[in-house]
């Protein structure tokens, strides 16, 4: 088995270039995506190696990059399209949601739509207005659209690869503070399917659940509520729509407790989505509420006070010990 060891943006890198060597059909399209290598350097390389037309750097027009990729789909076509910063993404958004979330349903699959959106978002990198949202529940909540989301280099690697190859549409949403982290890489087999949540960590009180970059910030909530001895299952959603519900349960099922984390502000998001269906689903088995950690109910704050608007270990741990302590 060969593994290597590379950051999440050198996994993307190399995820894309390996779809592109398996199919000609893959194009790339994007703002300074080809010499430059894209903003975060994420196409590094590859229109160096596979040329302008599979490579294109597109005008600074969103609208344009996705509506022409629509129109590449149809001709059977994979297109990726970057958008440079979550905040750029709604010029496009009535053709994302008009035109490429409809198509293959409304030409009773005639047409397949293979068309990946690659999403830069979530913050924590200090950037200005409009360069750190969440903007994944849009998507989500609009039917014919895929949302996931790697938290991982491996995931990245593997996930990038198979949403390419997958006939729906993918909204692929990266959490751009974790580019620069890394991991171990394995070249050889997927660890899972595009649209199935993981265990990150065994536990056995209370189940902790995010994707994106939430997902280190729980690991090192449960670390801490160990040395408290509190034993926290962390759950790493990966597929924001569709939601596997199944893997969720099973770890609901076992602790009783559970607390959703995110980014994006709770009203309507996917927290409250999971809260809700878990609810239902683990009904008897609760001990407590499910509790929501999220971002607040306000645009994206400047870079100096983000963090105290981004979930972090102190606020996680709090709504542990509330479903801890509720039945008390």
């Amino acid at each position: 088995m060969a593994t290597t060891t590379m950051t999440m943006a050198k996994a993307l890198n190399e995820g894309l270039r390996r779809a592109m060597e398996k199919n000609p059909k893959v194009l790339l399209m994007g703002e300074d995506i080809g010499r430059l290598g894209g903003v975060f350097r994420i196409t590094d390389g590859l229109q160096k190696d596979f040329g302008e037309d599979r490579v294109i750097d597109a005008p600074l027009a969103e609208s344009a990059i996705v509506g022409t990729a629509v129109g590449l789909a149809i001709r059977g076509y994979r297109t990726v399209c970057e958008i440079q910063f979550d905040g750029f993404v709604y010029p496009a958004f009535d053709q994302i949601v008009s035109q490429v979330a409809k198509l293959r349903k409304r030409s009773d699959g005639v047409y397949t739509m293979g068309l990946v959106i690659r999403l830069p978002f979530q913050g924590g990198i200090g950037a200005i207005e409009h360069h750190s949202e969440s903007p994944e529940v849009y998507f989500a909540q609009t039917a014919g659209l895929r949302v996931v989301s790697c938290s991982t280099p491996n995931d990245a690697y593997w996930m990038i690869q198979q949403s390419i190859e997958h006939d729906d549409p993918v909204v692929f949403c990266e959490p751009k503070s974790r580019y620069w982290e890394k991991g171990e890489v394995d070249l050889d087999n997927p660890p899972q399917g595009l649209f199935d949540a993981v265990v990150r960590r065994e536990g056995h009180d209370v189940t902790v659940l995010g994707y994106g970059s939430t997902v280190k910030t729980l690991l090192r909530a449960a670390q801490t509520a160990a040395n408290e001895g509190v034993s926290l299952e962390v759950i790493d959603v990966r597929s924001v729509s569709p939601l596997d519900f199944e893997t969720m349960a099973r770890s609901v099922e076992k602790t009783g407790r559970f607390v959703a984390v995110q980014e994006s502000p709770q009203t309507a998001s996917i927290g409250s989505e999971i809260v809700a269906e878990l609810t239902q689903r683990c009904f008897y088995s609760l001990r407590a509420p499910g509790v929501r950690v999220s971002g607040y109910s306000v645009p994206y704050p400047p870079s100096r006070i983000e963090d105290a608007y981004r979930p972090n270990v102190d606020r996680i741990l709090d709504a542990v010990d509330r479903v801890m302590g509720f039945e008390s």
